[in-house]
């Protein structure tokens, strides 16, 4: 019997359907929560959280700053790591940044990544957003300069005949010391708090069931992923889900102060301070 719908909203991207693949296919106790799900592209989630059409919702903790008097983190469904940031491509070869002239595609406003390549090349080009599976044929096509390519595209673009800028999550890890915070599970503060519990407690056993058995997810993130090839798919989740994924943890609370301080000081932050749940 249920007693409480929640609307959750997660990404098509591997990590959430192998983290929440179980959940979606009720093979954990939904613990008495009515799930209504949508998976979305990240830009899609953020704006939805922007809007309030969501109760919990994967969100890049860029939006989650600018939405932290609204919303908590939630200890599990996080992706952050070393390792894992977005990569700045090139159409050519040995170029960089420098010019207003310039286009450079970033998969959305309230990214993450969008908020990298503000921090690290402020106002070098223009800017235009776009949904990130755009990213890459855009540059191949070369009618953008540049692009910050996430989700598979990370493991593929040398197949496109892409080249390489820099890593921002390497250039993150140089400046911080810190694993990089790209996005977050998040629930609006007004839900009782004993069913922010309930549901925290449905998405780690979801966790747990697919690292007990990762083949079980793989129907799941076939379906939605952009890029078919297992072994990409499950490379992944290697990279993106990880102890932090589990439980955010001393290490991923200290990782989002320091994306907000770094936010903060460049004026794309918020004054309220992201709690965890």
């Amino acid at each position: 019997m249920t007693d409480h719908q929640i609307h959750l909203a997660i990404s098509t991207c591997p990590n959430d359907t192998f983290a929440f693949n179980a959940l979606m296919q009720q093979k954990v106790d939904w613990r008495g929560i009515d799930f209504k799900i949508d998976l979305l592209d990240i830009q899609q989630l953020n704006q939805g959280l922007f809007a309030g059409r969501f109760d919990v919702a994967k969100t890049s903790f860029h939006a989650a700053l600018l939405l932290a008097d609204r919303v908590i983190v939630l200890p599990s469904g996080s992706a952050l790591g070393y390792g894992v940031g977005p990569l700045l491509l090139a159409a050519q070869h040995n170029t960089a940044p420098t010019d207003q002239a310039q286009l450079t595609l970033c998969p959305g406003e309230h990214t993450t990544a969008t908020l990298l390549f503000a921090l690290f090349h402020p106002q070098t080009t223009r800017i235009e957003q776009c949904v990130f599976s755009e990213i890459m044929p855009r540059l191949k096509a070369t009618t953008a300069d540049f692009g910050v390519c996430i989700h598979e595209g990370r493991f593929t673009w040398q197949q496109q005949d892409l080249f390489r800028v820099e890593d921002l999550g390497e250039r993150w890890e140089e400046v911080t010391n810190t694993p990089l915070p790209l996005g977050g599970l998040v629930a609006r503060q007004e839900l009782p708090t004993e069913v922010i519990s309930r549901i925290q407690q449905v998405i780690r056993e979801s966790l747990e069931y697919s690292l007990a058995d990762p083949n079980s997810a793989l129907k799941t993130m076939r379906q939605y992923a952009q890029e078919m090839d297992d072994s990409v798919l499950m490379q992944h989740v290697e990279l993106y889900v990880n102890e932090w994924t589990l439980d955010l943890g001393e290490t991923g609370r200290g990782a989002l102060n320091k994306l907000s301080q770094l936010a903060n000081s460049v004026g794309i932050g918020c004054e309220h301070t992201l709690q965890v749940f």
